[in-house]
């Protein structure tokens, strides 16, 4: 803020406070000190006023309210440039500024405080976890509280309190992973997120080759019995479809390649985005465009290991089955 505008605001509160002020002591200084059966000469559905002071507890609170927006605006800032006076907000602890320099409270410097004061805490226990193999913290009852405390507050917006996902965010619970499962792997993804591409084939395959591939998929890799009106020549159609098209991802088998993130489609768990007959075309044709965001920059490292080793206890046998 320029030097101008914060004058302007200063000016234009200060003197707002101000003059309230003097207009509540002058109103008051005209008053009549005792009551009287006096009216103030007018009236609305029969309803009069008289005119009496205004009540001495009335009074005081307006005075307090003033008090209190002068010593608010003393401690805080709300004065153009003005920093504020309230102790403890110069740096986030010793020899540590604030990450934009500068001095005062604001509710950012008020957040990083919180947070130091916290790292301060329990830094030392996350550190300890963080020196632990994953497979080793996912059997402590401690650290799997925190973690999953940690899942509750981050992760079960998507993926359920109970980690068995939802309509296109994968179950956590079973042993179906897309991009990995092994505790590596776990926590690479939680790390720096997953940006999985199923690409779009309506346009390459039609709409026939789009039904044919689907078909394919439900009955050959999925197991289940042809959908009505499907034919056997249709199936084998999409069975050379998906291995001129869809090989490269899933496998000639089709269980999927963990280092591209693509599904393994024998599984019931593969399908998130569904695996009716109508679901498997509508995924073909349109394709896929899911995310998992990266939780580093977030979390930091020490929590992120603690996560990972929660996730893995979740399809492991071990510890807690759903978010505390």
């Amino acid at each position: 803020m320029t030097t101008f505008w914060s004058l302007y605001v200063t000016v234009l509160t200060l003197g707002t406070i101000f003059a309230l002020a003097w207009l509540l002591f002058a109103t008051r200084r005209g008053q009549r000190s005792e009551a009287t059966d006096e009216k103030v000469g007018h009236s609305f559905d029969g309803i009069e006023e008289y005119d009496n002071p205004l009540p001495k507890w009335w009074f005081m609170l307006f005075v307090a309210t003033f008090i209190f927006a002068l010593g608010y605006l003393a401690l805080y800032p709300g004065l153009g440039n003005w920093k504020g006076l309230l102790p403890g907000y110069q740096e986030v602890t010793d020899g540590k500024p604030f990450a934009n320099g500068q001095p005062g409270w604001t509710g950012v410097h008020q957040w990083e405080k919180e947070m130091a004061k916290a790292d301060e805490k329990y830094g030392p226990i996350f550190a300890k976890y963080a020196a632990m193999p994953i497979e080793d913290v996912a059997k402590d009852p401690l650290a799997l509280k925190m973690g999953g405390r940690l899942f509750a507050s981050n992760c079960s917006v998507c993926h359920g309190s109970d980690a068995k996902g939802a309509y296109g965010f994968p179950n956590l619970t079973d042993a179906d992973w897309r991009w990995g499962g092994a505790t590596a792997d776990i926590e690479t993804t939680i790390k720096g997120g997953r940006h999985a591409a199923m690409p779009a084939w309506g346009e390459v395959l039609g709409d026939q080759g789009v039904h044919d591939v689907a078909a394919f998929v439900t009955t050959k890799l999925d197991g289940r019995k042809l959908p009505e009106g499907v034919t056997d020549e249709q199936v084998a159609n999409g069975q050379k479809i998906f291995s001129t098209n869809c090989v490269a991802c899933h496998g000639p088998e089709g269980k999927g390649t963990a280092a591209m993130g693509a599904p393994n489609l024998t599984h019931p768990a593969a399908f998130i985005y569904g695996s009716s007959f109508a679901q498997l075309q509508q995924t073909i044709r349109y394709g896929r465009q899911g995310q998992m965001p990266a939780q580093l920059e977030r979390l930091g490292a020490d929590q992120v290991h603690l996560l990972a080793a929660y996730v893995y206890s979740l399809s492991h046998g071990e510890g807690e089955k759903s978010a505390e």
